[in-house]
């Protein structure tokens, strides 16, 4: 052997990169691309104040209006439904006589009159300008005493609002990381960086580390979209809600991250199967709908106990599902581990597949690999 080649074997050996090492190396260099791309703050910043702006909207423009008094004027009533009036949250104004009070009305100053009939069952009768006066006549309204035998219910629009807000950060976050794995393995095989790649690292280290930096990426977009959230419903006053949603919020980044890790594999090793970003599209479809599953499932079947029980438990669907679940009470202690630990295995045994497929494809070029002859060639 000659000295060149001693030296160049040495090279080699010290050039090579462990597993780990490489996977860490592959992870840091996503992280660090995506981070300084424009695109990626741009985007971010944008996420952010839509939140913000749309929460904080939403409560200061869509909230109650049980604060707002209704302004009439009294006239021919006694003092005790003179005080009853008061007290059912109307801005008072005090006549002498019924001219003085259609004068008012009519000006505009007040928005309807109570005066005394004897006819009426309440004993008094609201008179209005020019139409009935609906919202005067429901504010005097008598209401029966409301009450649940078993607390904890959520409101309706509170339970849609947090649906959509689960589904749409899991759908956004993991199509948008989901899409750039797939466009950035796409383009290595296409300008055939991977095969100067693949000379160094090993294809499990190239793809392990996608993930894992995608992985991070994709946590540290929704703890800035869950914090968002957070401001806007502090800012606006909505703390009940905040609270409510506390609990459900950490439950759903637990299970976000290996929610993403199955998405994210599943993206790379689509990606791996074809060498031209015209033929992406094939392998892309799927993958996207194994994303938007879990938000069209739960607004969809929000209402209905059982699909939302079983789609918690389907690892595709269980990052949502359950934390929609949780957010309305309305599971045992041990149905998140269960839901937790399903979801963990079928991650491990997607990831193994994944890592199969990747490796025995990245070299192919030209048309696209199909699955069956992945499996069948070698490492």
């Amino acid at each position: 052997m000659s000295t060149a080649t001693v030296r160049e074997s040495q090279l080699s050996s010290k050039t090579r990169l462990s597993t780990l090492a490489a996977t860490r190396l592959v992870a840091l260099r996503e992280i660090s691309t995506q981070v300084r791309s424009k695109s990626f703050i741009i985007s971010t910043l944008i996420t952010v104040l839509i939140i913000v702006g749309g929460i904080v909207a939403t409560g200061f423009f869509g909230g109650d209006d049980d604060d707002e008094q209704i302004p009439v004027v009294t006239t021919g009533i006694s003092q005790d439904v003179q005080q009853q009036v008061e007290e059912a949250g109307f801005s008072v104004t005090a006549a002498d006589s019924m001219p003085e009070a259609e004068q008012l009305l009519r000006d505009g100053d007040v928005d309807a009159i109570v005066t005394a009939d004897q006819d009426s069952p309440v004993g008094v009768r609201v008179i209005g300008v020019d139409e009935a006066p609906t919202a005067a006549a429901q504010q005097l309204s008598v209401a029966p005493t409301v009450e649940v035998l078993e607390a904890g219910g959520t409101d309706s629009v509170m339970r849609y609002f947090a649906a959509m807000g689960f589904g749409l950060v899991f759908m956004f976050v993991a199509m948008g990381s989901g899409v750039m794995i797939m466009q950035n393995t796409i383009q290595e095989k296409q300008n055939r960086i991977v095969e100067i790649l693949l000379s160094a690292i090993p294809a499990r280290a190239l793809l392990a580390g996608k993930i894992l930096g995608n992985s991070v990426l994709a946590l540290m977009q929704a703890l800035i979209m869950g914090g968002s959230a957070a401001l806007g419903l502090a800012v606006s006053g909505q703390l009940a809600f905040l609270q409510m949603l506390s609990w459900p919020m950490l439950w759903f980044l637990l299970f976000f991250i290996p929610g993403f890790v199955l998405i994210a594999s599943v993206f790379a090793a689509s990606a791996s199967l074809v060498s031209r970003q015209e033929d992406s599209g094939s392998v892309m479809t799927p993958a996207m709908m194994l994303v938007m599953v879990p938000y069209f499932v739960v607004l969809i079947f929000l209402d209905n106990e059982f699909a939302m029980m079983v789609s918690s438990y389907i690892p595709f669907t269980a990052p949502v599902s359950m934390s929609m679940r949780l957010f309305d009470d309305a599971v045992e202690w041990f149905e998140p581990i269960i839901s937790m630990g399903l979801l963990v295995l079928t991650t491990a045994l997607v990831m193994a597949l994944a890592a199969k497929i990747y490796s025995r494809s990245l070299l192919k070029m030209g048309q696209r690999v199909k699955l069956t002859a992945a499996f069948a060639s070698n490492d």
